[in-house]
């Protein structure tokens, strides 16, 4: 599940990766069955690290009603891929159009592949703590973070019920941030100002995006 990552668009800073996992928050999750069919589901995650285990683990939940958990064996290789902001780039705005025209379009994008073993459990006191761990996450800027203990007892466990609890034991991490890092100065100026001024948000995300790395080579 290698991904094409020539080395001037490899996100080499941990903490960033870090940052941008937690500010997506969520990863396609790509498994295949016996039969070779892919599975995909888009869920919420929260990946874990620390200094003894740069890796780590990233850990999700879906829902029992879909049937995809039910194609996974502990112990199967999986991926999730964590889509971070992309664009559509025209040639029309390289310095090299009006040079020699010798320019076609692209797209800017970032996006991070973790690859590992997945282990499914029902285990009511894990789910738990897995739903516990993406609430405090995204709840923690909020001035009355909610709880997993705010809903009733009963409540809480049926809904725990409806669900299963994914986690992916983190074997390598690839990390791309397609930028125009391999254009000249003068052609990335001229995308970040066409992208600055588009209506589209995501444009303007990889436009930020390409100011911090401007001349980045």
């Amino acid at each position: 599940m290698d991904v094409y990552l020539p080395k001037h668009f490899a996100m080499e800073d941990q903490q960033e990766i870090v940052d941008l996992v937690r500010e997506v928050g969520s990863a396609d999750f790509v498994t295949v069955d016996q039969s070779g069919q892919p599975l995909a589901t888009l869920m919420p995650l929260v990946w874990e690290v620390s200094k003894a285990d740069e890796l780590g683990t990233v850990y999700m939940h879906m829902a029992r009603a879909n049937k995809h958990w039910e194609s996974i064996s502990n112990g199967a290789r999986a991926l999730a891929i964590v889509h971070g902001p992309q664009a559509y780039i025209s040639p029309s705005n390289y310095a090299a159009k009006a040079e020699h025209g010798k320019v076609v379009p692209t797209w800017n994008y970032q996006a991070i592949h973790f690859t590992g073993t997945v282990e499914v459990s029902h285990d009511s006191e894990y789910l738990l703590e897995i739903v516990s761990r993406l609430t405090n996450q995204h709840e923690a800027a909020r001035n009355q973070p909610w709880q997993a203990n705010d809903a009733p007892e009963d409540y809480l466990a049926g809904q725990l019920r409806g669900i299963v609890a994914i986690t992916l034991k983190v074997e390598s991490v690839e990390a791309k941030a397609k930028l125009n890092q391999n254009r000249s100065v003068a052609d990335q100026i001229g995308v970040v100002a066409d992208l600055t001024n588009s209506e589209l948000r995501q444009d303007k995300l990889v436009a930020e995006l390409m100011k911090k790395n401007l001349g980045k080579n």
